[in-house]
């Protein structure tokens, strides 16, 4: 199809999502605007990843959950492979891995290629579990033969590519591949390309396979300057991310937020029982407030190196903005206990803290178990910092 001149990303979408409708080649879910759209055909155009030398050799491959990826994913499990699928919207962490159930049957395998095979199949991928991802598999809304991409506008492809860049997961040298109807096969006008733009490799349609030989460079690695102080408040992992980055000695500067006040407690992130959030309705809007403290709101951390202080803890947990309203040092037993205002504070805290490291060690970090409730009232009970609770940022 041909565009319109003078356009945007936005203009772009636009116009791929108008035609797609109105020519009726979009399929469920519809409509198709601000998605990844799903095509007819879209499985046809899965199966010709089976072409590529890049998927043969593959063993751990990473799709995108969108749903005209369906048939990779498929594939992907059908071929033995290690299929890892984006949590969404990265609320939980980075990646799950699918892992059906023994002897499954081919309808099984095609309901864990599903979003609710997402859900039901499969478990968590935590920072420290040195995965090695061979091929990328992403969805597009629109795409050039020169492997140029856009997405639907919220960049999630982009910063999971960034993401795993930053754990190590993959190099410049690891295909990326993208799966579109031929009318999302467009010019994209160089100029719209910023640096955290995710090129691709090889463009999959029901009639064509395209290797771009993209020699544009991928994003190296996470942009903070590109990153907001909400989508960090919305995203754990790249809390952990980030304060893993800061103790490298990188800039982690946000795009919002003042170099000259980095690091200092009036950015610092409130207690996580003290903030409301859409999926925990009953907090409170201080810390003020007292939850029923019980092992649903307590996380366990353990591992901590034997020289470590609890002021090293507390340090981390700030700069991670997982602030306990209270914590139970251990010190001697290398274990701390964190309370939390309410059970889905904890859970969050539990996903940010995954993968931290304090001196040489990973500590490990969950919640805490019903037989551990004991345990939890013993050692030194530590009231948070007083700025804690003044601090109105949410980083």
């Amino acid at each position: 199809m041909e565009l319109r001149t003078g356009v945007s990303k936005q203009d772009i979408r636009e116009q791929i999502w108008d035609y797609m409708e109105s020519q009726n080649l979009a399929d469920f879910p519809r409509p198709v605007h601000h998605r990844i759209p799903n095509f007819k055909g879209s499985y046809l155009a899965c199966q010709n990843i089976r072409d590529l030398e890049v998927f043969a050799r593959t063993q751990e491959v990473k799709v995108d959950p969108d749903k005209p990826l369906e048939g990779v994913r498929l594939l992907a499990l059908q071929s033995k492979k290690t299929l890892l699928v984006p949590t969404p919207r990265l609320r939980t962490g980075l990646f799950n891995k699918i892992t059906p159930p023994p002897g499954a049957t081919k309808d099984i395998l095609r309901k864990c290629a599903t979003s609710q095979g997402v859900r039901n199949y499969s478990t968590p991928v935590g920072l420290d579990s040195r995965v090695l991802v061979d091929l990328v598999v992403v969805g597009s809304v629109a795409v050039s033969e020169k492997g140029w991409r856009i997405g639907k506008g919220e960049g999630y492809a982009d910063l999971e590519y960034a993401m795993m860049v930053s754990m190590g997961a993959v190099s410049q040298g690891t295909p990326v591949v993208t799966i579109v109807h031929d009318c999302q096969v467009i010019n994209i006008p160089e100029a719209l390309l910023e640096d955290h733009d995710l090129t691709v490799d090889y463009i999959l349609t029901p009639t064509r396979v395209i290797a771009t030989g993209c020699e544009r460079p991928k994003p190296t690695g996470i942009l903070w300057s590109k990153i907001s102080c909400e989508v960090m408040g919305k995203i754990p992992i790249l809390r952990s991310l980030r304060y893993r980055e800061r103790q490298a000695g990188k800039d982690v500067t946000l795009q919002d937020e003042p170099r000259h006040l980095l690091g200092t407690s009036s950015l610092q992130p409130p207690p996580l029982g003290t903030v409301r959030r859409p999926w925990d309705p009953h907090q409170p809007g201080s810390c003020s407030g007292q939850g029923e403290d019980g092992p649903a709101n307590t996380v366990y951390v353990g591992n901590l190196p034997r020289d470590t202080r609890v002021s090293e803890l507390k340090r981390a947990l700030r700069e991670l903005g997982a602030v306990p309203q209270r914590l139970t040092w251990q010190g001697p037993q290398r274990r701390a206990f964190l309370h939390y205002q309410a059970p889905a504070s904890a859970q969050q805290a539990v996903s940010c803290l995954q993968g931290l490291r304090l001196g040489a060690a990973t500590l490990k970090v969950a919640l805490a178990r019903q037989q551990r409730a004991g345990d939890v009232t013993g050692g030194c009970s530590e009231e948070p910092y007083p700025d804690f609770c003044s601090a109105v940022s949410d980083l």
